[in-house]
């Protein structure tokens, strides 16, 4: 591969507008949450319904990444992001402008269809732009920056548009950047042929998974409150198992597979996958009951919260841009994913012990920080061994993938420790417990359950994943493991 100037410069560039139109997504999915209360209080929302300004959202994204990702590997992936930031930018404008609550949740929903568009091929794009082991290793540094550090960012920037201007503006702000980053993508970022869609055409299959990773998702969120042992929970989650199996089944057989069950013969392919559901689920867990507890026990404003969390961003910088790639290319990308993890596993025992008077200096900061460090140097780890089996024509299927587990590791994460936090936290009220000291008990114990998670996504790096191999040939421009 030539490595002249211009064309490295360009591709970095490309990487940014890659990482920007990607950040505009992540941050949604954080940002929305502060800004609740006043969308509630102006579009006249019933609690059960606000629920829907968030799972709208996540089912049609959750549902739809595996389903973009390989169709970015069959009609290109730079097209299918680019139709992803349009289909967002427009809904976030039909976001911004709703005047009722049925018209946010449907705006929701298609802004979910655009994120899962742009989002699915993203880092698909970035292994394939970026060949060269060293390179690789620091584009996905950056990619796991702004994936991991969204978050965080978003709660801070949500905190202080809801209270600087209004509601609207949460959504209104992603329109000129979508616009900038889709003009830069077209003049920027490098094209792809597709496979063709012949290549992948099996619509029963496409229906099969869409069907089942909704249904999941859906199941999942509104478990907290049918309860994991409701007939509705139960129910709809076994037909959501048998559309998959349906699916499993379907791909053995097509001539022409959605998604050729060959990738997960990797050993390093499906660990990682398996150790990103159980590490966001946990990961989530904290993110959100953390905020839970900065506001009702600790009565912090959304500003303060989103500062709180600002030395997780903060850390991942330092770590995934500057460090990761050096790391990584010393000690292998399997040492260091176990290195994170063990950081994470850390802040979160820390966080089990949080008080009722807890002080951000003494008992938060702590966890946190920790916390930072371990996210930094686990993902972008993870997402190289996530890719390391995929060949060039099924990187958009691979990223996929990897996107997919993540959000349903997430979705399980809050439903389980959600609920599991609640109920703890009612029979200690009902018990005649102090309100903030069952709030925080139920805390605690949603904290051990995360702690748990990550526990399991550590075991399963050290006995399921191996080192990736660098060699490297041109037919295979990707890790191969």
């Amino acid at each position: 591969m030539d490595s002249g100037g211009p064309k490295t410069d360009s591709r970095w560039l490309a990487l940014i507008v890659l990482c920007a139109g990607m950040l505009m997504i992540v941050l949604d999915q954080t940002i929305v949450n502060v800004a609740l209360p006043a969308i509630e209080e102006d579009l006249k929302f019933g609690q059960a319904g606000l629920a829907w300004v968030v799972n709208a959202y996540l089912i049609a994204y959750g549902g739809l990444l595996l389903l973009a990702g390989r169709l970015g590997d069959l009609i290109g992936h730079k097209k299918v992001f680019l139709i992803g930031l349009g289909v967002f930018t427009v809904a976030s404008l039909l976001c911004g402008v709703s005047f009722s609550s049925e018209m946010l949740i449907v705006a929701r929903f298609v802004q979910g269809a655009g994120g899962a568009l742009a989002t699915s091929v993203t880092l698909g794009m970035v292994v394939t732009m970026f060949p060269e082991p060293a390179e690789q290793r620091r584009a996905i540094g950056v990619f796991s920056f702004v994936a991991a550090a969204g978050a965080s960012i978003g709660l801070l920037l949500g905190g202080v548009l809801t209270d600087a201007m209004s509601w609207h503006w949460i959504f209104f702000v992603n329109i000129p950047i979508g616009i900038i980053a889709a003009v830069a993508a077209v003049r920027l970022v490098p094209d792809s042929v597709g496979l063709g869609l012949r290549e992948g055409a099996d619509v029963l299959g496409a229906l099969l998974i869409v069907a089942a990773v909704m249904l999941g998702v859906y199941t999942i969120v509104k478990a907290e409150h049918y309860g994991f042992g409701s007939l509705h929970t139960l129910g709809l989650g076994f037909v959501a198992l048998a559309l998959l199996v349906g699916f499993v089944l379907r791909q053995r057989t097509a001539s022409k597979p959605l998604l050729p069950l060959r990738v997960f013969r990797s050993r390093n392919v499906t660990g990682a996958n398996l150790v990103q559901i159980a590490m966001v689920a946990g990961m989530f867990g904290v993110f959100f009951l953390g905020t839970l507890y900065m506001q009702l026990v600790l009565s912090y404003t959304p500003l303060q919260i989103g500062l709180a969390f600002m030395p997780v961003a903060g850390a991942i910088a330092v770590f995934s841009v500057s460090l990761s790639a050096r790391l990584n290319t010393r000690f292998g990308e399997r040492n260091m994913l176990i290195v994170g993890l063990t950081f994470m596993l850390v802040g979160m025992l820390v966080f089990t012990q949080v008080p009722v008077g807890g002080s951000y200096f003494t008992d938060i900061l702590p966890a946190v920080a920790p916390l930072g460090i371990g996210l930094g140097l686990s993902f972008p780890a993870l997402m190289t061994l996530a890719m390391s089996g995929a060949a060039h024509d099924e990187a958009g299927l691979a990223s996929g993938l990897v996107n997919t587990t993540a959000q349903v590791g997430g979705a399980l994460g809050l439903a389980v420790l959600a609920t599991t936090s609640t109920s703890y936290t009612s029979g200690l009220l009902a018990s005649g417990v102090d309100r903030l000291e069952a709030l925080t008990s139920g805390f605690h114990l949603a904290f051990w359950i995360s702690a748990g998670l990550v526990a399991v996504a550590l075991a399963l790096a050290v006995f399921v994943l191996r080192q990736v191999s660098v060699a490297r040939d041109d037919a295979q421009p990707v890790l191969v493991h």
